[in-house]
């Protein structure tokens, strides 16, 4: 597969995140500590870019990682809980947290603000509370119109086109606005004929969600709105199960390795890149210049803020890319 055309757009956001920060002369860091808080490990981004990535630019910066205190939380909300009390109570100056659960979130932002430490929220916003200091991710309701416009492409105008919409985790904003994003797109244009929330984000909850949908609408499904490559993964995995041939067009997100083969192979239509790199990289960026005092330029956010309920929180937000096997 041939990446050719992604790549103006990965050197204009990688130069939005060297223009971002990386001041890195804001003060010395030989005492702070920098906490970084992700989700899950199901989805194969968190530990094998996500992590990688942001400490491998907070070094650059000339953070000592020995004080980069991780953890991840497996799915489980009361676990982050923990792990973020603990992480304020060993020093942590800046916590950079992907919420398993946006609204339970909140009570780790009123733990560290009050202890004065400033909470990033990572590519998931944590709603309904004001004190949130900065919100880093991508324009996720764009990631699902780029599904829903896609889909539509793949259907090719099709009259009553069935389609089944595997959505995300309901605990995960970023699933709402995906699906947001997928429904201003299809709504009218398609028959929903079944939808689904996917707990967890599970492949394999993903999979039991489109056996069922096999057995209330048949095996004459158009299309299917999957919310990323793991859920478009058990969807394909009951399909072939039922013995459906060839496959319907089916959508992804994040454009894992294994999301690639299958779009290779025929078996899935699109997934939507997020430059994780750059994602990582401005998180880190932000979280070295609060911990050492920086000022924080204002190219960072240009400006832009994004609504938790409570308050418009300061945003920085990536653009996606959408990718099939034409490109």
């Amino acid at each position: 597969m041939r990446f050719a055309k992604l790549v103006p757009t990965l050197v204009l956001v990688g130069f939005v995140v060297m223009a971002c920060g990386g001041s890195g002369n804001g003060g010395t860091t030989s005492a702070k500590k920098i906490a970084l808080l992700l989700p899950e490990s199901k989805t194969a981004r968190y530990e094998s870019k996500d992590r990688p990535f942001f400490t491998a630019k907070l070094k650059s910066l000339g953070f000592d990682t020995n004080n980069l205190i991780y953890s991840n939380a497996n799915q489980d909300a009361p676990t982050q809980q923990t792990q973020a009390e603990a992480a304020l109570t060993n020093g942590a100056s800046v916590l950079v947290l992907d919420p398993v659960d946006g609204a339970a979130a909140a009570a780790i932002v009123a733990k560290a603000k009050a202890k004065n430490v400033p909470v990033i929220s990572y590519d998931r916003l944590i709603l309904g509370t004001a004190d949130l200091n900065y919100y880093l991710s991508f324009d996720n309701a764009a990631v699902g119109a780029l599904q829903g416009t896609a889909l539509l492409t793949a259907l090719n105008g099709k009259a009553n086109a069935k389609v089944v919409m595997i959505n995300g985790d309901p605990a995960d904003n970023n699933a709402k606005l995906f699906k947001q994003g997928a429904h201003s797109i299809l709504d009218g244009k398609v028959t929903i004929a079944k939808e689904y929330d996917t707990p967890s984000w599970s492949p394999d909850k993903a999979q039991t969600e489109m056996q069922g949908a096999i057995t209330a609408v048949g095996k004459n499904i158009d299309g299917v709105l999957a919310a990323n490559d793991g859920t478009a993964g058990g969807a394909i995995a009951a399909m072939k199960s039922a013995g459906i041939s060839p496959l319907p067009p089916i959508t992804g997100q994040d454009a894992e390795l294994a999301a690639i083969q299958r779009i290779l192979a025929g078996e899935q239509y699109m997934t939507v890149y997020k430059a994780l790199k750059a994602e990582a990289e401005a998180a880190a960026t932000l979280a070295y210049d609060l911990a050492t005092g920086a000022a924080v330029p204002s190219s960072m956010t240009n400006g832009k803020t994004t609504n938790n309920g409570a308050a418009d929180i300061k945003s920085v937000l990536l653009t996606p890319v959408a990718v099939t096997k034409a490109n």
